[in-house]
């Protein structure tokens, strides 16, 4: 699908500049951003909240380090890894603040940037009606009685509304009940990724690829994975450090000699730079998730309390909505959103995975379990 839908950019000549792809029960949510005339389409006449996600990884040796701390306070950033001449940042914000922090961490030289694809999801008006929910502040349900969902083994919750209706001036859809739905829902975090390898030999692979930032370059790289057979389970694309040139992170599952003859076969490609299956290495992954959740005023406080838990951030508010932003990885996703479930979510948008390999060597999966001495 993601195959099909790049290709109708690359026959009109359009470049595509990132791309985020989310799963939702019966679709793919497509968040993309093209280069193009003015026969391309704005469909966002609405107020938004807009969001992507960027890991730089820049030299930073005893003598910068200060001044590097003050501009990640800044920006509000955060620091995911340090080895004794660079450092890992993660931001999130606006595609203007991403430019801003590129700017001024530039001169003391950018050696890696992994960025995912914009997602955005619309603002609430205050006093509006939810237009997914068919109710506003004044006529919240009560919130007793209400059970979460356990995505992995089907379990049944009571929702605010028994239907939903898709909004027909937007690219964003609403979570529909799944009352009805036995098997695994999409939108769980942990859906379709294997996060140990199995008997088999299978396992999620992580590849980072630098392709040529040019149209049809995305239809060409996503067709080599088609026309044998691999399910692509995540994909980030963005601008990387050199201009000219993205970074594309994917996650693909197989076994280490199957992803061993795909590479070679990407690196037939002439607009390929660069592959690497950075599975095996250690390396610092985060997903960005925006989710809006409904609540009122008297259910507000908990609502924020269970995001400062899992250091979220509130983005966006309104009389019968909050909307949340969360960096991290799947067991965080997936957590944050079984705990909201009992609230009623709205919406939810994410992007796929990015990751950038840890100079500093330390793996934090073997740290997980193992008390650490003292």
């Amino acid at each position: 699908m993601i195959n099909r839908i790049a290709g109708v950019f690359a026959r009109r000549g359009y470049n595509i500049e990132s791309l985020a792809v989310g799963l939702n029960q019966d679709r793919a949510l497509f968040s993309i951003v093209v280069s193009g005339t003015d026969r391309v389409e704005d469909l966002s006449h609405e107020p938004q909240v807009e969001r992507e996600l960027m890991l730089l990884k820049v030299h930073a040796g005893p003598q910068n380090r200060t001044e590097i701390k003050w501009l990640v306070d800044t920006f509000r950033g955060k620091i995911v890894d340090i080895s004794e001449d660079s450092v890992t940042i993660e931001v999130t914000g606006d595609p203007g603040k991403m430019v801003a922090v590129q700017r001024n961490l530039s001169k003391f030289g950018i050696k890696e940037i992994a960025r995912t694809g914009k997602i955005a999801l619309r603002r609430e008006k205050m006093g509006a009606s939810a237009p997914f929910w068919r109710y506003s502040a004044a006529s919240y349900p009560d919130l007793e009685g209400k059970t979460a969902i356990n995505a992995l083994v089907g379990a049944k919750s009571t929702n605010p509304v028994d239907k939903t209706d898709v909004p027909v001036g937007g690219d964003v859809y609403p979570i529909e009940p799944s009352d009805s739905f036995t098997v695994n829902q999409v939108l769980d975090a942990q859906w379709g990724f294997l996060i140990d390898e199995d008997t088999s030999g299978i396992r999620s692979h992580t590849l980072s690829m630098l392709v040529n930032d040019a149209p049809g370059v995305l239809n060409i790289v996503t067709g080599v994975f088609a026309r044998r057979g691999y399910n692509i389970q995540s994909l980030a694309v963005g601008h990387s450090e050199v201009e000219g040139i993205s970074r594309l992170t994917t996650v693909v599952p197989g076994t280490d000699e199957s992803i061993s003859k795909l590479v070679q076969q990407l690196y037939k490609l002439v607009e390929l730079h660069e592959v690497r299956d950075i599975t095996h290495l250690p390396f610092a992954e985060r997903e960005l998730m925006l989710i809006k959740i409904a609540v009122n005023a008297a259910a507000r406080r908990d609502v924020l309390d269970i995001a400062s838990i899992f250091r979220a951030r509130a983005v966006d508010v309104s009389d019968h909505t909050i909307t949340l932003e969360l960096t991290g990885d799947l067991d965080k996703m997936v957590a944050l959103q079984r705990l909201l479930e009992p609230y009623g979510i709205c919406e939810v948008a994410r992007t796929g995975r990015i990751a950038l390999t840890r100079e500093s060597g330390v793996d934090s999966k073997y740290l997980r379990g193992y008390s650490l001495p003292l």
